[in-house]
Order: structure tokens, then sequence, then C-alpha cells
């Protein structure tokens, strides 16, 4: 039977490299795949209000509404909904087999029911209705999906609490990984150098970050460099702390992340305690540790309750600058301790994507089989 994945997601294909992509990469190259993603506007071309283009990308078919410059973020909104069900079946096709429909944003659940699917799973990596500017029919769209779906997973363990006491009984608990592998070089290319030291963060610049503590432990530090490596999201770049020594060295991909943890000498994760970050569980831990870098952390809950042996747990930006100051004396690590080697291997990409496939693709399919049949008894 003739097997095709069709993913909506709320974040790009070539955008940061995040879970959706980590997973998908790794399913099988013999099911025909969409990464169907938010409308966009494109630069310095014509725009064909309201259609859908498409382009091939690392073997899989990406797929976007083309729509005019707004002047604001437009989702998988009401207003731009009605032309992805119109036209979205229209290119795909009609079902020709097996076809899983998976979702990573609960606003575009209307698409992927136009779609017929066999088997609709979502997947729930943040909690987007604590985030800013998020739309305020998400918590509703939430609701449905989970009550909709098939399969449901979640990416952190406080995320998959939440998600329990919303009544969805079965969800299934996949902690984001990591790609140790990739991260490699970044231990063979770090110099013990006695230059400025640097402590960087690597990741989205956000309101999920506590702005203040970065810029009280610039001010304690002023003979090391605090480095944000990321592109910046739903803030003011003009609202971003600024001192001599803090540094915005803007977007890279994920193939330069080796070499930019390579000239960092502690990795920092100065996380509000807020509402958005209430059920994080950052992807960048493992990444960090992938890397051999002392990790210093606000105390996320997951973090906590995950790496509170491994990672730094601090309050302050006085306990961030101090705890800097001491494990920047120490010896370049060209080798995670055994404790994060074990976690790198339970946590890795491959194994975890297996996982999530062989419960998708085969057991869940088993399964909605034996409901099948007990309803037709």
């Amino acid at each position: 039977m003739q097997s095709e994945l069709i993913v909506l997601s709320h974040l790009r294909w070539d955008w940061v490299w995040q879970r959706p992509q980590q997973l998908i990469s790794r399913m099988s190259p013999n099911r025909k795949t969409w990464f169907v993603e938010e409308p966009l506007t494109p630069h310095g071309g014509p725009v064909t209000p309201n259609r859908l283009n498409s382009a091939e990308t690392d073997g899989l078919n990406r797929v976007w509404l083309e729509i005019p410059e707004q002047g604001h973020h437009v989702g998988f909104f009401d207003q731009v909904l009605p032309h992805y069900i119109d036209q979205l079946p229209h290119l795909i096709g009609a079902p020709a087999g097996e076809r899983v429909v998976w979702l990573y944003t609960p606003l575009a659940l209307e698409v992927a029911l136009a779609l017929q699917p066999t088997r609709l799973v979502y997947d729930v990596m943040d909690d987007l209705a604590a985030f800013k500017d998020a739309a305020p029919e998400l918590i509703v769209r939430q609701r449905q999906a989970l009550r909709r779906a098939d399969v449901v997973f979640t990416g952190g363990r406080s995320l998959h609490n939440s998600i329990t006491r919303q009544g969805r009984t079965g969800a299934q608990l996949f902690a984001s990984g990591v790609a140790p592998e990739h991260y490699a070089p970044a231990l063979r290319r770090r110099p013990s150098h006695t230059g400025t030291p640097v402590a960087g963060y690597v990741g989205v610049i956000d309101e999920r970050l506590d702005l203040n503590l970065i810029a009280d432990m610039a001010a304690r530090l002023p003979h090391w460099e605090i480095r944000m490596i990321g592109p910046i999201a739903k803030i003011d770049p003009r609202d971003l702390p600024q001192a001599p020594n803090i540094t915005y060295a803007g977007h890279k991909t994920y193939r330069q992340l080796p070499a930019v943890m390579a000239d960092l000498d502690v990795a920092l994760m100065p996380f509000a305690l807020n509402d958005a970050t209430r059920s994080i569980s950052p992807t960048k831990t493992l990444e960090y540790l992938a890397g051999g870098l002392p990790v210093i952390s606000t105390r996320v809950p997951d973090v906590v309750a995950d790496f509170s042996g491994t990672v730094h747990l601090r309050d302050t930006a006085e306990e961030f600058a101090a705890l800097c100051a001491r494990l920047g004396h120490r010896k370049p690590a060209t080798r995670p301790e055994r404790n994060v080697r074990e976690l790198l291997k339970k946590y890795h990409w491959k194994t975890i994507a297996a996982q999530m496939e062989e419960s998708v693709f085969h057991a869940g399919a088993q399964n909605l089989t034996r409901v099948e049949d007990e309803a037709t008894a």
C-alpha cells in the first residue's frame, strides 16, 4: 500500500533546524512527504495572491501560500485557511493509500481534515498559546486537535503533564533529542585560547529570554564577551540589552552550529520563568552538551527535572557571572563525560524518530484496524 506523509507546520523547513526538521528528515525516504508551511510573501518577485506554491527541498515537497506583504505575521489564521482547504487537496491529490497528516500547530486542523487522513498525528512540541502574540483561538483549536488526533506526541515532560490534564489519555512522551555526531567537530576544533572568554546563547532570541539577567550578567563580566547567536523573533530589537561586550551574531544554519559552539567557553540558557517557558524542553540543552560545553541555566521545570545533575542551575545574574568566571578557567573538553555520553545516546534523534515512526505507521495502524474491526463486529 502506498504511504504518504503530510506535515502542517508553523515553522519553515529552512529556518532554525528544530524538532520538525530533525524528525521528518529521518522518516522513511520511500514515503512521499509534503511539508506545508504558513503563508509567505516572496522577496523581490511578483506575487500571485493567495496561490499555493511548492518546491522540492531535501527530498520532500515544501508548500506555502503566497500573499502580499501584510506588515504583520500571518499564520494559519481564519482568513487564509479557505485558500489552503480549496487548493491543497488538488495539489496533493486524493489519497491513494495510507495518508498520515502530522500537525505541529492546531490552527491547521481544518486543513488537515480536508486532506482526508487515514491517520491524524498531533506532535505537541510547544505550548503555542502561551507565546507572545499567540492567536486567541489556539486554546480551543488545541482541544479540538487533541480530540480528533489518532496519535498524540508531546515534546517534554511538562507538556505531557499538561496534555494529560486536558483529558487526552494515551499521549506519548518523546522529548526532543540530539545528533551527537553533528556536534563532534566542536570538540575537535575548540581552541585553548588565551583571549577574551565567551559565554554564548544559541537559539531564537525572543520573549522567553530574561533580558535583564543578560544585561546584568554582561555588566558583571566586563572582560567577557556575551555572544547571542540566533534570529530575533517577536520582540523589538531596540528592546535588546546593549553593552560593549554583548554581541548579536544573527541567524546561523544548522550546519554552522558546530563551528559556532567551538568558539564558546560556556553555554547559556538564560530563560525567563514565565508562561512562555513553563512547558518548554529546550533542545539546545543536549546540543550544548554534545559540543562539550558546560551549561548554565535558569530553573526551567523540564531542565530541572531532566538535567539537574548535568546542567548548572542558577537563579540570578550574579550567580551566572560567578560561575562563568569559574568555568572559564577549565581546560576545553575533548570528549563529553560518561554520564553525558549516556544521555546523548539515549536521546539520539535517530532513535526517537524510529520509535515515533513505528508508533504512527505500524503500531498505530494495527490499533486503528483493531478499533475498526470492533466497531463493525
